[in-house]
């Protein structure tokens, strides 16, 4: 099964052709549908299907949900601005930039499609309240008619998805987890084998779990048993961020004590996942320990740790195969700098109204419809790492849109005004630019997605078809003139560097850690706590890039890391124990983890066994956690985080 390979048709995937294909046929039904109701605006039933243009029911249907609600808000916030606002034409636009500034920062705080459903909160009141800012005793006709046409268009693209079968997305992100988990032993292996290990590959392994989250969120909207396998590919995804971190602590302590485990613990990693180990096969690993032997002692421990957490992934592979919940669910908590929020918010505000008073200072007519595709593109940038890149995307796509929707307009379909022509000219350009969407390449896939919603945003397809070349000349030249105006904007105003964003959010990272411990209930279980630390890893790589210079960062941010995590396990055997006879000694440990004095620490948990020795009372979990915390505050990885700490 995995040797088969995909039947392939001009050098793409069949898949890929099934894709292009439902998305053709949901435009036209959606065209079809709108024209034999008579809506106002079809071709907002039209660019609905292109934006919900993804490959699997779930994903799409997750996407149409968040897309109906986010558009009543951004109507509704529309209406509000306009009734407030509609007597002092400069407060009208301030009060634009103002919301759309708080939808970027929401959606800044947001991933996936919760934070699109944001983004188009703010870029509605684009689409509604600014193209009648010139008659805004039409807002609440305008914001009825959008309406219709995006629940037409939700329909249409469910409805055909259904028919044609649209695949789930749940084996594609199978095969997913399971290669990262084959990636995880493939590290752990190299790394008990003596091969040092750079954090900027544990990092990649981190980015490329997290990236999956928000696909994992719309698992629950698929119809086959879609909660249930959200909950076990969530539990997955935690779980091998769980898993790394215990390779990384198993590299931080002494080869030597390593290995009396390396076979063993590799015949583990082999394991086929229809051959689970039960959880009692990681005594096989127990290393004959006394407590003088601390490290030995930690090292065993790490290692049904690691053992334990692996068959917990390998479980909840399986589950989100059948489709069984879970005995207990995890979550996974999402990171997200407000600072980095804010700042985005603020640039975002900034760009609108410096492009509202170009317009202004111009004098031109009809410029509203530029300024709402200024709109969109910041909003949309919102939901992107970098809008600077989607901003230079657009301003490459909107020519090549323009060139296309011409020649579909004025030369293939040269004054057709019956349906049947109109779907079959849309046939190649919306197939061609639907396929270009299921390219690897990222910049060919969002210049196919990009041309799929632009060329019927300037097409504008009505009942019946016009055909002025005055109208489609100066729709083009708005596309054209904002996405400029917007580029322009980004270098006038340029957005925080990387290295600023960097020194963010290694602060943030510094910050949390100097929190812990809690000492007392935490909030979080220490995977989820990991999992939301491996987000703000992931932010950082994407705030940097591979070269040397940037190296340093990512060790003080895998350093900071690995910490956070020994202190939260310290922290959860310990609170076992504070409860008893020992929270005297339990109170000097935590005096010790506080000051981050290795030495003290290690000699509390001596103080700690002794004690639990002549009471008869197992601390050996609070023992090798300790002795783990100590090994990670001793790291040579600390010296690279000192240094970058002085330079920030």
């Amino acid at each position: 099964m995995a040797d088969r390979r995909p039947i392939v048709f001009a050098g793409l995937p069949l898949s890929s052709w099934a894709f292009a294909i439902r998305i053709w046929l949901a435009i036209v039904l959606a065209l079809y549908i709108s024209f034999w109701l008579e809506l106002e605006a079809p071709s907002s039933a039209a660019v609905t299907v292109t934006i919900l243009a993804l490959p699997t029911r779930g994903q799409v249907l997750e996407k149409a949900v968040f897309r109906l609600i986010a558009t009543i808000i951004g109507v509704a916030a529309s209406i509000t601005i306009i009734g407030l606002f509609v007597q002092t034409g400069s407060l009208l636009l301030v009060a634009f930039a103002a919301w759309l500034g708080i939808c970027v920062y929401t959606a800044g705080l947001l991933d996936g499609n919760r934070a699109y459903a944001a983004a188009l909160s703010g870029y509605t009141i684009a689409i509604i309240a600014v193209q009648q800012i010139d008659n805004p005793q039409h807002v609440f006709e305008s914001a009825l008619a959008r309406g219709a046409a995006i629940t037409v268009g939700v329909l249409t693209v469910a409805v055909v998805n259904d028919l044609l079968a649209a695949p789930d997305h749940h084996p594609q992100l199978t095969a997913q987890l399971e290669a990262l988990r084959r990636r995880i032993a493939d590290y752990t292996r190299r790394s008990l084998n003596g091969e040092a290990m750079l954090a900027m590959t544990a990092a990649g392994l981190l980015r490329d779990i997290v990236a999956l989250r928000p696909e994992i969120a719309s698992l629950a909207a698929e119809l086959n048993s879609g909660p249930a396998r959200s909950a076990a590919a969530r539990n997955a995804m935690v779980g091998l961020v769980a898993e790394l971190f215990a390779a990384r602590a198993l590299e931080m302590l002494p080869a030597a004590a390593k290995l009396p485990l390396r076979e063993q613990f590799i015949a583990q990693l082999e394991r086929k996942r229809g051959g689970l180990a039960s959880p009692s096969d990681a005594l096989l690993l127990e290393y004959q320990a006394k407590d003088s032997e601390p490290v030995a002692a930690s090292l065993s421990w790490l290692a049904k740790y690691f053992i334990r957490t692996d068959v917990e992934v390998r479980r909840s592979l399986d589950d989100l195969s059948a489709g069984r919940r879970p005995p207990r669910a995890w979550r996974a908590p999402l990171y997200r700098s407000r600072r980095i929020a804010a700042e985005t918010a603020v640039r975002a505000t900034v760009y609108f109204l410096f492009a509202a008073a170009f317009f202004a200072v111009s004098g031109w007519s009809s410029t509203e419809v530029s300024l709402s595709f200024v709109a969109i593109i910041i909003a949309l940038g919102a939901t992107t790492p970098d809008l600077r890149a989607l901003t230079m995307m657009a301003v490459v796509a909107a020519p090549i849109a323009s060139l296309m929707a011409g020649i579909l307009e004025f030369v293939v379909l040269d004054g057709a005004t019956t349906f049947p022509l109109l779907a079959i000219g849309l046939a190649p350009f919306m197939i061609g630019a639907a396929l270009l969407m299921t390219l690897p390449n990222r910049i060919l896939s969002a210049l196919g997605w990009l041309n799929l919603v632009f060329i019927l945003l300037l097409l504008a397809p009505s009942n019946p078809q016009t055909y002025n070349p005055q109208t489609f000349l100066f729709s083009a030249l708005f596309l054209l003139l904002a996405t400029g105006l917007l580029f322009a904007a980004e270098i006038v105003i340029p957005p925080a560097s990387n290295d600023r964003r960097r020194h963010w959010l290694l602060a943030s990272a510094r910050r949390d850690l100097r929190r812990l411990p809690f000492h007392g209930e935490q909030e979080l279980a220490p995977e989820e706590a990991m999992f939301r630390d491996a987000g703000r890893v992931a932010q950082l790589l994407a705030a940097g890039s591979d070269a040397p210079e940037h190296r340093p960062a990512m060790e003080a941010a895998m350093a900071i890391f690995d910490q956070a995590a020994a202190l939260r396990l310290c922290e959860v055997e310990l609170d076992r124990l504070a409860q008893g006879p020992l929270r005297t000694e339990v109170g000097a440990v935590y005096t010790s983890l506080v000051r981050r004095d290795p030495g003290a620490i290690v000699a509390s948990a001596h103080a700690l066994n002794e004690v639990a020795s002549i009471r008869d009372i197992s601390v050996a979990g609070a023992s090798a956690a300790l002795v783990l915390a100590s090994v990670t505050l001793t790291s040579p990885r600390l010296g690279v985080e000192s240094s970058v700490g002085r330079r920030s």
